[in-house]
């Protein structure tokens, strides 16, 4: 746009995945484009170990091509596991087992973030994205259809960059959203997370554990330990996820209306003392080690921006929202967030009107993100200590995420990742679909707490999956999955047919 140093055509704040992959993206579309990322860091530092699923691996390995470098530096992740306890369980083979029978059959990974993040960034700026780190971004002067203005702070001296647009990734900081006065927490939704990496975890698929549980180890043909293990209880489930190099990362996100972790010195004290209730982490964590000064906690996790992209602007990743750990869609919602905002910046590059293509950007993700809420996570935690309602959930989650959601990237590439979930007019219809049966379940659930009876199959039992393929064939395993929870309505369902709950009031989310 200039020769001037402080002129860019995109200025990206943040560098890590979200901001990096943006500015990769961009720079291999348009060499000539003058594009500088801004990170507060001078070294990413250590962050809670993240799992991708499929259309996030997707995303990683098609479209910004690191499938070499995710192989030789990362995990192969062999799906999702649950594990349930109740005051009959006192041992890890005792507990009931969701998860697949098999191994995974779409690729996915088991990541160390601040290691992707450094790789991504490191490509993006041996393809002419200037870094300018540390960097400390005070203010963002924001000017519809003009040169943004942005005063950042860096070794001390105090710069200004303009550029005629603005990404914002800056994670959970969401700085142009606070501070627009866009920034909405979640209200419905209130969930918090404590974490930390451990040495010295028990493997799942180790000797010890086959030699003293035979029976269990052989249920599972495949591999339990590169799973995402989740420790299922009432209000709260917890996070079991290796990492290379023998490190794991485990962590608890409960409901805070409904549960507290316990008083401790110290996190990791905290979260071993929490988990000791259920009998798979116990077991796991008996000669495991914490890893000094990696532990977090972090409250009020959900929340989303109001708006997210203007003429000259545009929120990516967790800088436009959050919803919740679980199933891992905040790596999905970082692909279709980046998709798009490279689709835009690049369409004004190329010399189109943007204005019609802002007003769709907010009134889909922000359809997006109300629909994702609802369809699955909203009254989710009633559901999450019961294993017979869970496992029903699962089945039925699992296979419409594969029809609807991964068949898309997979028969159409990456022009799926501009259309974000729930999004298209189609996607109607399964939304309703998986409010319905997810609201079901969740009012269920509450009844069975109400009767005394909710985990009463939290033990010795066992519900492994053969897998699910992004194609037709999916329809059947989701049919058999509807007939489960159709039986289960007929059981005990009309229990809560005529049961009046206080009305909803949930309205949906505007730009």
């Amino acid at each position: 746009m200039d020769s001037d140093t402080n002129i860019y055509d995109v200025v990206i704040l943040g560098g890590s995945l979200a901001g990096s992959s943006t500015g990769l993206l961009l720079s291999r579309r348009f060499p000539g484009c003058k594009i500088a990322v801004i990170e507060k860091s001078a070294d990413f530092g250590r962050r809670v170990g993240e799992a991708t699923v499929e259309v996030s691996g997707f995303f990683l390995s098609r479209v910004l091509g690191l499938t070499q470098y995710l192989n030789e530096n990362h995990l192969n992740k062999q799906g999702m596991r649950f594990w349930f306890s109740n005051d009959q369980t006192s041992q890890l083979d005792q507990c009931s087992e969701v998860g697949g029978r098999y191994l995974a059959r779409m690729p996915a990974w088991q990541v160390d973030r601040s290691t992707l993040d450094l790789e991504v960034l490191s490509q993006a700026e041996r393809s002419g994205v200037q870094v300018i780190r540390p960097a400390k971004v005070n203010r963002v002067r924001l000017a519809d259809g003009g040169l943004q203005t942005v005063d950042l702070e860096t070794l001390g001296v105090r710069r200004t960059v303009r550029a005629r647009w603005v990404v914002d990734a800056t994670g959970f900081t969401a700085l142009l959203a606070r501070q627009n006065g866009w920034f909405h927490r979640n209200a419905e939704h209130p969930t918090s997370a404590i974490w930390t990496r451990w040495k010295k975890v028990k493997d799942f698929d180790g000797l010890e554990l086959a030699g003293r549980f035979p029976e269990w180890a052989s249920a599972c043909k495949g591999v339990r330990g590169t799973a995402t293990n989740h420790f299922m209880g009432d209000g709260w489930w917890a996070w079991c996820i290796p990492l290379k190099g023998g490190e794991t990362s485990i962590g608890v996100v409960f409901d805070h209306r409904r549960v507290e972790i316990p008083p401790g010195d110290s996190i990791p004290e905290r979260l071993r003392t929490f988990l000791s209730q259920h009998p798979v982490p116990r077991e796991l964590l008996a000669e495991a080690e914490p890893v000094d000064g990696d532990a977090n906690w972090r409250s009020h996790l959900a929340y989303c921006s109001s708006r997210f992209a203007g003429d000259g602007f545009v929120l990516v990743g967790d800088a436009a929202g959050f919803l919740d750990p679980f199933y891992s869609p905040g790596m999905d919602w970082l692909s279709y967030t980046v998709s798009r905002a490279v689709e835009l910046i690049g369409n004004h590059l190329e010399g189109q009107d943007t204005k019609p293509l802002v007003g769709r950007f907010n009134q889909d993700f922000c359809k997006s993100y109300d629909r994702w809420f609802k369809a699955i996570y909203k009254d989710k935690y009633d559901v999450f200590g019961d294993f017979e309602l869970m496992s029903i959930a699962f089945h039925l989650d699992l296979g419409m995420y594969y029809a609807g959601v991964v068949s898309q990237p997979v028969e159409r590439g990456e022009r799926a990742l501009l259309e974000p979930v729930f999004s298209t007019p189609p996607s109607a219809v399964p939304f309703r679909l998986m409010s319905f049966y997810n609201r079901r379940l969740a009012r269920m659930a509450r009844d069975r707490r109400r009767r005394g009876t909710a985990g009463k199959h939290n033990n010795g039992r066992r519900f492994l999956l053969n897998g699910f393929l992004p194609e037709r064939s999916t329809g059947s395993d989701i049919l058999k999955a509807f007939t489960r929870y159709m039986k289960l309505e007929l059981a005990e369902g009309w229990r809560s047919w005529f049961v009046q709950e206080p009305l909803e009031n949930t309205p949906p989310i505007r730009p």
